[in-house]
């Protein structure tokens, strides 16, 4: 592609997987923000929950002067305390609710246009029931979004048998609640991620094409598959070229040429596509983010 990148999206980097000590809402926050607010090549960040309200209010303060778009990931408060927000036992889905309520108000402190979380576990003789309670907690999620302003509420899509084991799930079951969600809330979207399409079990256009309509937030990465014996296996998003991964220029290429096709470039302004990648015992996180810049640089001159 002889165009520039930035013509049709918002290339964006998740900071608390590139920082992983800031996936708890503590650490060096804003040490760790400042290197991609200083770095031209990211138009976007998607944060975290963070804990000091004085920290957070700096944090907001730095990425507005850096003019960074910012998406919010509710997604650590589920998977660093355990909340399963398909709970059936109702206390248990209660306070996994009332955790991402608190990431709504976040994020709109922090100035997101977006918030993410992702539905858990569930059981299979239970499945349905498993499936009321998210279409309920969800909405719950998007009418109070919606109560405080413009908000965008998204689930991600992940596996339902390798690593987190969600409920959304296959790209048959992302639909069916995405079309669900969507009747009743215009405020809600999925994010689709190169990284899981492969513990899917599916293809690139098997993942995204029935839900085509419902893609509002997209991430690139990799993952290991395979062997669970092998370092990094499952949902562990190591970099790029990683020992044993499976995505690479060529699939990066392969999404971002998928994407078009469904016109989800032209859906939006500059639509947000983060890096999802994370240092591996004692990588260096500003290595493993340049050599996700090489590969998008590759993957884009490949369309």
């Amino acid at each position: 592609m002889k165009e520039s990148i930035k013509k049709y999206m918002k290339v964006g980097l998740i900071h608390f997987m590139a920082f992983p000590e800031c996936m708890k809402g503590e650490g060096p926050v804003l040490e760790t923000m400042k290197k991609i607010a200083v770095d031209d090549y990211f138009d976007a960040i998607e944060v975290t929950w963070i804990k000091n309200p004085q920290v957070r209010k700096q944090a907001a303060e730095m990425l507005g002067h850096a003019g960074l778009t910012v998406a919010y990931g509710g997604q650590p408060r589920l998977l660093t305390t355990g909340y399963n927000i398909n709970s059936l036992d109702e206390e248990m889905r209660l306070t996994a609710l009332a955790s991402l309520k608190e990431g709504i108000d976040e994020a709109y402190e922090i100035g997101a246009q977006g918030f993410a979380f992702l539905a858990g576990k569930y059981e299979e003789a239970t499945k349905e029931e498993s499936y009321r309670a998210l279409l309920k907690s969800a909405g719950e999620l998007c009418a109070y979004a919606k109560e405080k302003g413009n908000l965008r509420v998204e689930t991600e899509v992940f596996d339902y048998d390798v690593d987190k084991r969600s409920i959304i799930g296959p790209a048959a079951m992302a639909k069916r609640f995405a079309e669900d969600m969507r009747a009743q809330y215009d405020n809600f979207g999925l994010v689709v991620d190169l990284s899981h399409i492969p513990q899917l079990h599916e293809t690139i256009e098997e993942s995204l094409y029935p839900v085509k309509d419902y893609i509002t937030h997209a991430h690139i990465g990799s993952c290991v598959i395979g062997d669970p014996s092998m370092d990094a296996y499952g949902d562990a998003h190591p970099r790029f070229n990683f020992p044993n991964s499976v995505n690479g220029a060529d699939e990066v290429a392969a999404f971002l040429r998928a994407l078009m096709e469904l016109g989800y470039f032209e859906k939006f302004d500059r639509p947000l596509m983060s890096f999802e990648v994370k240092p591996w015992a004692g990588e260096d996180p500003e290595v493993v983010i340049a050599n996700g810049k090489r590969v998008l640089n590759e993957a884009w001159a490949k369309l």
